[in-house]
């Protein structure tokens, strides 16, 4: 099912960078900026969890609540965060429970070669878990814009 603006935003709950169990019900009356991203550490995502970081004051004042997902485990999401000094949860999607209930746990090609992966993808949610806005053409460096018009 592809998921649409005006779709409630699929309940999930997964493990953080320190092990601890999150839920989206846990931001009930708060937006959240729920943003996919294929792998920690790599210069793309690098990029956008830095224009995130460096504009988190901007989302805590319009009273948003950053969580980035990826494939990789917390361990690792722990290394990345304290290398950048980010200020938001990092979930840990091993199983990809949350990418596909997303949709965005997809096809890819490189080189030729097809496998399976996390389309870069970013969903705004609402204080009520409506989906408000899907920004697919994520621009990693300039991605708190595509956010916040």
């Amino acid at each position: 099912m592809k998921l649409e603006i005006g779709n409630q935003a699929p309940a999930f709950s997964v493990l953080n960078q320190n092990s601890e169990t999150i839920t989206l019900d846990q931001f009930k009356g708060k937006k959240v900026v729920l943003y996919f991203y294929p792998k920690d550490d790599t210069p793309g995502c690098t990029a956008e969890a830095c224009d995130l970081r460096d504009n988190h004051q901007r989302f805590l004042d319009a009273g948003y609540v950053i969580l980035g997902v990826s494939p990789d485990e917390p361990k690792k999401h722990q290394k990345f965060i304290t290398k950048f000094e980010l200020p938001f949860d990092l979930l840990a999607d091993t199983e990809q429970t949350v990418a596909n209930a997303y949709g965005v746990w997809v096809e890819k090609s490189m080189y030729g070669r097809k496998y399976m992966g996390m389309a870069r993808t970013t969903f705004i949610i609402d204080e009520n878990g409506i989906i408000t806005d899907i920004i697919e053409k994520v621009d990693t460096k300039a991605h708190t814009k595509q956010i916040l018009k």
